[in-house]
C-alpha cells in the first residue's frame, strides 16, 4: 500500500496556502541577521528564537487540521512555482503536508526552539552570538525544506542546505584548528552521501520523468527490479552520510567540536534523522526490492552496535553521547529496513529520541558550563548536589534511553526489538544485545559524572546553569518521560497510510507486555548492574587505564579514520596523481606536440627560401626533370 493509494494529495487551500511561511520565517530572520550585521547584535538572538516558535504555532494549526480530517484527506500539496521547464520536462517546486512531514515539522520547530532558548544563556558571552543564531535559523529553514518537500529534487535543496548549515555550525569556532577540521570533515563525508541521492534523482528522472513523491510511488511497481534495487542502494548511501551510519559515520564524533547546542540540534532532532526520513518516505520503492531493504536493516544493526561500542570506551561526555546517537539512529534505520512492520516504530523512536537525546546533550552543555568547559568525565563526579536541575533532567533522559518502564524509550525501542525479532530473528538478537550495552555505557556515564566521589580539578567550582538553560532542560525532560505514553497508542494508526503500513493491533498508552519485553528488561537490568559494579562500587581513576584491546579500538572510533585513509584517501590521492601525470604526459603532451609540429616543419621549409636566384633556378630544373620522368614512365607503363 503506497502513499498514492491511500493519501491522494489535495491542493492546498485556506490556511495551507500559507504553508511556505513555515520555511520563510526562519529563513528571513537568518538573512536579516547576516545582512544587517552588527546593528542586530543587541536583539538578534531574541528574534531568532521567536522564529522557530512562530513556525511551531503554524505547524500546530496544520496538525490540528489534519487530525480532524478524514484519513484519506490527510495529505495536502502546495505547488509554489514551476522550477524547470524544458522539452517534455516540467518540474515544479512544492510542499507536501501529510502525517509524516507534519510530525517532523513539530519536532524540528519545538525542540529547535527550546535549543534556541538554551543558546541565549550558553552563548551569552560569545562575541559572534548573532552570527551563531543566524546559522541556527538557517539550519531550521533548511531542515524544514527537507521534510516538507513534495519531491526528491526539492528535498535535495533542503538536504544540501542542512549540510551547509551544519558545516557553518560545527566549525563555528573556526579559530580552533580542531573545529575547522571537524567542519570540513563533516562537509566532505556528507558529500559522498549526497552523491548517492543525486544518482537516485537522476535515475528517477530517467525512469519516471519526475521526482515527485506521488508520481514515483505510483510508478514504483512498474520499474524493473534491478532499477528499484539500485535506487534503494543510492538512497541508503545518502542516508548513511546524513545519519552517520557505517561506513560514513566518521564525521559524527568530530562534530562535537561545535558549541553544545549545535550537538543537540544536529544529533537529536534534525540532521541525523534525515536519513531515516528519506528511507521511510521512499517506502514504495523499497517495497519492490527486498535486497535493498535487508541492506538497510543490516547497516542499522551494524551501526547500533558500533555506536554502543564507542560509547563504552569514551571519557569525553559529548563523545559518549555522539556514539549513543549513532547507535540510536541505527535502531531507527534497522526498523526502517524491516519494512511496513517497522516504519512507524522508526519514526516513533525518532520522536522520543529527539526529546531524550536533546535533554542529555543540553545537560552535557550545562555540566561543561559549571566545569569550566571540561568534558572529561574522569574529572567530574558528585555533581548531583552542585547541579540538581541538570542531574534530575539528565537522569530522566538516561532512564528514557535505557528503556526504563514508562519512560519514552521503553515504548519506542522495545517495539523495534520486537519487530526485528519477528521479521529477522538474528537482527532482533543483536538489537537486544545493543539494548544491554546501551544500559551499561549510560550507567557508566551517570556514575562518572553525577555520582561517586568528586574528582574536580583545582580551581573548579561546579554550579547550576542559569534558568535560560534550565527551563529548556525541564521541558525536554518532561517530553522524555511522557512522550512514549502519549504516542504509543496513536502514532501507528496516524502514520499507517502515509508510510504504507497497517495500523497496529495494540493501540494504548499502556505497554504491551510480552515475553520478549520481559527479556529485554532483564538484559537492560544486567547492563545497569555491570555499570554499577565497575563504576559505582569501584574508585574511578582520573587517568584512563590502558584498557583492553576492545577499549582501545573504541577509543580510536573503531579506527574509522585509519580505514578511510587506507582504503579511500591514499588510493584516491594515488589515483589523482596518476591521472595528473597522464594528463601532463599523454594529453598535454599530444596537444603540445601538435602545436610544435607546424613550427618544426616551418623551420625546415624556410631553409629553402635562401634568396639565391641560382638555387630557385636549380629547383625549377629539377622539378621539370621530375615531371618529365613521370610522364615518360607513365607512357611506358
Amino acid at each position: 500500500m503506497t502513499l498514492l493509494e491511500t493519501l491522494d494529495p489535495v491542493a492546498a487551500t485556506g490556511a495551507f496556502a500559507f504553508a511556505w511561511l513555515l520555511i520563510a520565517i526562519p529563513a528571513a530572520i537568518a538573512a536579516l541577521l547576516l545582512i544587517a550585521g552588527k546593528v542586530t547584535n543587541g536583539f538578534g538572538h531574541f528574534i531568532a528564537t521567536l522564529a522557530p516558535f512562530a513556525s511551531f504555532v503554524l505547524a500546530v494549526v496544520y496538525f490540528a487540521d489534519l487530525l480532524g480530517a478524514d484519513p484519506s484527506e490527510r495529505a495536502v500539496e502546495l505547488t509554489l512555482f514551476t522550477w524547470i521547464s524544458s522539452g517534455a520536462w516540467t518540474l515544479t517546486a512544492g510542499l507536501l503536508i501529510d502525517p509524516l512531514s507534519i510530525l517532523f515539522v513539530l519536532l524540528i520547530t519545538f525542540v529547535g526552539g527550546l535549543i534556541h532558548i538554551y543558546s541565549i544563556g550558553y552563548m551569552a558571552h560569545d562575541p559572534n552570538r548573532r552570527r551563531f543564531f543566524a546559522y541556527l535559523n538557517l539550519f531550521i529553514a533548511a531542515m524544514l525544506i527537507l521534510v516538507l518537500a513534495d519531491s526528491y529534487l526539492v528535498l535535495f535543496i533542503g538536504w544540501e542546505g542542512v549540510g551547509l548549515a551544519s558545516y557553518l555550525l560545527i566549525s563555528f569556532w573556526q579559530e580552533r584548528p580542531s573545529a575547522a577540521t571537524a567542519g570540513k570533515k563533516a562537509f566532505v563525508v556528507n558529500r559522498i552521501g549526497d552523491l548517492g541521492l543525486l544518482m537516485a534523482i537522476f535515475s528517477m528522472l530517467m525512469l519516471f520523468g519526475t521526482t515527485n513523491f506521488q508520481a514515483v510511488d505510483a510508478g514504483a511497481e512498474l520499474i524493473p527490479g534491478h532499477w528499484a534495487t539500485l535506487i534503494g542502494f543510492f538512497l541508503l548511501l545518502a542516508a548513511c552520510g546524513k545519519s552517520a551510519q557505517v561506513p560514513l559515520q566518521s564525521w559524527l564524533l568530530d562534530a562535537m567540536e561545535g558549541p553544545t547546542p549545535v550537538s543537540a540540534l544536529i544529533h537529536a532532532a534534525t540532521m541525523v534523522t534525515a536519513g531515516v526520513y528519506l528511507v521511510v518516505r521512499s517506502n514504495a520503492l523499497y517495497a519492490q526490492t527486498p535486497t535493498a531493504q535487508i541492506a538497510v536493516a543490516l547497516v542499522g544493526t551494524v551501526t547500533l552496535l558500533a555506536g554502543a561500542w564507542i560509547g563504552c570506551a569514551k571519557d569525553d561526555i559529548k563523545k559518549v553521547l555522539a556514539g549513543s546517537t549513532m547507535s540510536q539512529i541505527g535502531y531507527m534505520i534497522l526498523a526502517a529496513g524491516i519494512g511496513p512492520a517497522g516504519y512507524a516504530f522508526a519514526i516513533f523512536h525518532l520522536l522520543t529520541h529527539g526529546f531524550f537525546k536533546a535533554t542529555m546533550f543540553l545537560g552535557a552543555g550545562s555540566v561543561m558550563h559549571g566545569m569550566n568547559d571540561d568534558t572529561d568525565m574522569r574529572r567530574f563526579g558528585a555533581l548531583r548536589k552542585a547541579m540538581p536541575i541538570t542531574f534530575v533532567t539528565f537522569a530522566v533522559g538516561y532512564l528514557a534511553i535505557i528503556g526504563f518502564p514508562f519512560f519514552s524509550g521503553f515504548y519506542s525501542k522495545d517495539h523495534i526489538i520486537e519487530a526485528a525479532w519477528a521479521n529477522q530473528p538474528v537482527l532482533g538478537v543483536l538489537a537486544l544485545i545493543g539494548a544491554g550495552v546501551t544500559a551499561f555505557y549510560m550507567t557508566r556515564l551517570m556514575f562518572m559524572t553525577f555520582l561517586g566521589q568528586a574528582r574536580w580539578k583545582d580551581g573548579v567550582h561546579p554550579h547550576e546553569s542559569p534558568l535560560s538553560m534550565g527551563v529548556p532542560l525541564i521541558i525536554l525532560a518532561v517530553g522524555s518521560f511522557i512522550g512514549g505514553m502519549a504516542l504509543n497508542g496513536w502514532i501507528g494508526g496516524w502514520l499507517a497510510d502515509a508510510v504504507g503500513a497497517e495500523a497496529p493491533e495494540h493501540a494504548s498508552w499502556l505497554p504491551h507486555i510480552t515475553v520478549l519485553g520481559i527479556i529485554t528488561l532483564l538484559v537492560v537490568a544486567a547492563g545497569v548492574a555491570l555499570g554499577w559494579y565497575l563504576f559505582g562500587r569501584q574508585e574511578i581513576p582520573t587517568t584512563a587505564p590502558a584498557g583492553s584491546i576492545l577499549t582501545k579500538i573504541g577509543r580510536h572510533d573503531l579506527y574509522a579514520d585509519t580505514v578511510n585513509e587506507a582504503i579511500f584517501m591514499r588510493p584516491g590521492v594515488a589515483l589523482a596523481n596518476g591521472v595528473a601525470t597522464l594528463d601532463d604526459v599523454a594529453i598535454d603532451g599530444a596537444v603540445n606536440a601538435s602545436g610544435r609540429l607546424p613550427g618544426a616543419l616551418g623551420g625546415r621549409v624556410k631553409l629553402l627560401e635562401n634568396g639565391y636566384v641560382r638555387t630557385y633556378g636549380l629547383t625549377m630544373v629539377c622539378g621539370a626533370v621530375l615531371v618529365g620522368l613521370s610522364l615518360a614512365l607513365s607512357r611506358l607503363v
